[in-house]
């Protein structure tokens, strides 16, 4: 099977395959970040923005020039006091990774740690709770390395009850691919990048915040500046960004967001869980078994353990050579594992031409 195509399409969990016409978004003439023009703009984004997050009076979103990683250290710099704990959720390499940034910036960190596969519980976290105060709880709500979509009402019910614990959530790898409900669950900061299942390039992230953690900051002396969130909230009255902004990613950010409110985003969580489903489908019809736990699969990677014994460099290069990439296994599963994303404007024809070279491969 040889495929005809000018680039390679992209199964790997971020960078994302773009489609041409968002990318082509990037190519508006260039605007003055300091003009009412780009105050237009960002004030345009913040309506699909907030819907996106779920965001409701107490928050506001704010633009990153970073990856997701920026906001990482945005929330552990301004939600957490030098003298008070943070508790990290960890069950792969990007809670973990998250836990290695706290403590970089000098914070007391305790973690609770399942293994990788395994989701932390609503339950662990309300022993731990009962038993110390925590400026902060940061989860991981989808971990890419996994494919472990965790709990995060059912956590977020339990921090609820503890009104001076902020709530922290990665949700790189599955906002607009999933539902989040920031005002709804008492999300606090939920972060997100733009080259994942929203189908941007990468260079630009989200921050939806609440009102609490900007009082939390307030009481933090050092905050640093590019990450800080009363300075993001300063330039955010007014429409901007403290820091040059990445506008020809904010061009494609609302270009994006036309497409995706048409879809709508009952249709598009729908979808995603569609193709999930089928991924691990055929995933198990082949032998494979799944990486993540039952009850807790993401809906936008699947981590396959390789049962069949298959040679992964033979495999990706014979993916390639049909120009289709997915993604190796990442972090201390590298050379257990690989995963499929099915996630962003991904389409069940795609899903099917990549399982069918798969097969090719497989000999099946």
């Amino acid at each position: 099977m040889t495929t005809q195509r000018d680039h390679e399409r992209l199964y790997n969990p971020g960078p994302v395959e773009v489609r041409r016409e968002i990318l082509e978004a990037q190519t508006a003439w260039m605007i003055g970040h300091r003009g009412k023009a780009f105050a237009d703009l960002y004030a345009r984004l913040q309506g699909p923005l907030m819907r996106s997050f779920g965001g409701g009076p107490a928050h506001r979103v704010y633009i990153y020039t970073s990856s997701g990683s920026g906001i990482w250290e945005s929330a552990s710099r301004c939600a957490v006091r030098d003298d008070q704990p943070i508790l990290h959720l960890v069950n792969g390499a990007f809670s973990e990774r998250w836990a290695e940034v706290s403590k970089a910036n000098g914070k007391q960190v305790d973690v609770i740690e399942v293994p990788w596969g395994q989701a932390v519980t609503a339950e662990m976290v309300a022993e731990r709770l009962r038993a110390r105060h925590y400026d902060a709880v940061a989860v991981t709500y989808n971990e890419t390395s996994t494919g472990v979509l965790g709990p995060l009402p059912e956590i977020a019910e339990v921090v609820r009850h503890y009104p001076d614990t902020l709530l922290l959530v990665d949700a790189v790898s599955c906002w607009l691919g999933t539902e989040i409900e920031a005002e709804k669950w008492g999300i606090d900061l939920a972060l997100a990048s733009s080259q994942k299942a929203f189908a941007l390039p990468p260079g630009i992230a989200f921050g939806a915040v609440s009102d609490r953690l900007l009082v939390r900051a307030s009481e933090i002396p050092f905050r640093g500046y590019y990450f800080d969130v009363l300075t993001l909230e300063q330039h955010h009255l007014k429409n901007n960004t403290p820091a040059t902004p990445p506008i020809s990613l904010m061009f494609a950010a609302e270009r994006q967001f036309r497409d995706i409110e048409a879809e709508g985003y009952t249709a598009r969580y729908d979808r995603h869980r569609a193709l999930a489903a089928r991924t691990r489908e055929w995933a198990v019809s082949r032998g494979f078994e799944l990486f993540s736990a039952e009850g807790y699969h993401s809906p936008t990677v699947t981590t396959l353990k390789n049962t069949r014994g298959i040679d992964f460099a033979a495999m990706k290069a014979f993916l390639s050579a049909r120009k289709m990439m997915v993604g190796s296994g990442y972090g201390k599963i590298k050379n257990e594992t690989f995963r499929i994303a099915h996630m962003g404007d991904v389409q069940p024809e795609h899903m099917e031409e990549l399982f069918a070279a798969l097969d090719e491969f497989l000999g099946m």
